[in-house]
């Protein structure tokens, strides 16, 4: 009968999820070299070869991505085993930005259950200036927040765009000020848009300030204000108003990531976390 190695299968599955041996050894606490003997024995094993590596990037084959479920479903079990004898739940703190929160937060929380079910999740969302602070005060143990000024810690995840969205009706009448929603005056986002907007001279009033970004968008279908919104995350039904008003382009935004785990499992999970937000994120690319 065949039988797996689980060291062996576990760095096959985190290489493959941060597309890099540099970073899946970073996570697991190990070298390279040590990941590629294991990777060799695993494929040696099974008889089939898992990644195809390049210079410049690393790529499951075919072999391998109709395997990488199943190894998930694999390493998930054993945690389970192992973590239900040994360790007691673990608490995880993760903050997201409202501005980066989108459709793929679910399949983020399922990517960490399922490799940890042990792991009580605290989620936060809030702007990403609030969540910084929290995180340098030790009270989360990640964040995924827009990069905020000059600061360059943090591992980039994915670039957002920005637009000016409105309720398809909405009206602006020339010579009024722009009718804008935003989540809080501390919030990074819309210090950007306001800033752009007196950049050029064009007159604004904020109408709506929202505890949360459903709120925002509420505002924003019911057609009171124009927000600046994620290409993302933008509600159904809106639309970009930026060329049909004559508004500034909105700069683009890099998405970070900030953590202060530093033990492999935990690492491991971040990883994940990680891998599963570049996935969704990747077709808006």
């Amino acid at each position: 009968m065949l039988s797996l190695d689980v060291d062996a299968v576990r760095a096959f599955v985190t290489v493959a999820d941060l597309h890099s041996f540099t970073r899946a050894a970073e996570a697991l606490g190990t070298t390279q070299g040590a990941i590629s003997v294991k990777l060799k024995r695993l494929e040696d094993r099974i008889g089939h070869r898992l990644l195809e590596r390049t210079p410049r990037s690393v790529r499951l084959s075919a072999q391998g991505a109709a395997f990488l479920q199943g190894a998930r479903e694999f390493i998930a079990a054993h945690e389970r085993a192992i973590v239900g004898l040994n360790a007691p739940p673990r608490h995880f703190g993760l903050g997201i930005a409202a501005h980066v929160a989108g459709p793929e937060v679910p399949a983020l929380l399922s990517r960490l259950h399922a490799h940890d079910p042990h792991l009580t999740i605290e989620v936060q969302l809030d702007n990403s200036r609030n969540l910084l602070d929290l995180f340098d005060q030790g009270r989360l143990d990640a964040a995924i927040v827009h990069r905020e000024d000059d600061r360059r810690d943090g591992e980039t995840l994915s670039h957002e765009r920005f637009g000016w969205f409105a309720a398809q009706g909405f009206e602006h009448r020339q010579g009024e000020p722009l009718r804008l929603a935003a989540l809080a005056p501390t919030c990074g986002v819309r210090n950007v848009a306001t800033q752009a907007l007196d950049a050029v001279g064009i007159k604004w009033t904020e109408v709506f300030l929202g505890g949360g970004s459903s709120a925002v968008h509420a505002a924003v279908s019911a057609g009171l204000a124009i927000a600046p919104l994620s290409y993302r995350i933008a509600p159904s039904g809106t639309v970009d108003v930026g060329d049909r008003f004559g508004l500034p382009r909105l700069p683009s935004s890099e998405v970070v990531l900030h953590s202060s785990l530093t033990d492999w499992r935990s690492r491991a999970a971040l990883g994940a976390l990680a891998a599963a937000f570049r996935e969704h994120r990747a077709p808006a690319l």
